[in-house]
């Protein structure tokens, strides 16, 4: 059984131009690990597109092997440095993690 991991993200910046800007960040973080993590399958990182009440400013949707995958992923040292910095730029996130 396959692993969906989906996450997103809402920005705690002060302003318009600081959450925008710290979202194009996370998501170029995100992105960075794909090649790097080996087992990640694949990833899909995108910034909010449309301004919608309630809608989140980040999404991650990656693919693994099985729990196991995830977990490498999860505790893989680029990942930890990556989800030290959503941290410290994010109000909040959510996230399901689907069988496929």
């Amino acid at each position: 059984m396959s692993i969906r991991h989906v996450v997103t993200w809402t920005m705690a910046g002060p302003d318009l131009r600081t959450r925008t800007a710290h979202a194009a960040e996370v998501a170029e973080r995100l992105r960075a690990l794909d090649g790097v993590v080996e087992s990640i399958r694949s990833l899909s990182v995108g910034v909010n597109a449309l301004e919608i009440d309630g809608n989140a400013d980040v999404a991650l949707v990656a693919d693994f092997d099985d729990a196991a995958g995830l977990a490498a992923y999860q505790t893989h040292p680029a990942h930890q440095a990556v989800a030290g910095f959503v941290r410290s730029v994010t109000a909040s996130r959510s996230a399901v993690d689907l069988e496929i």
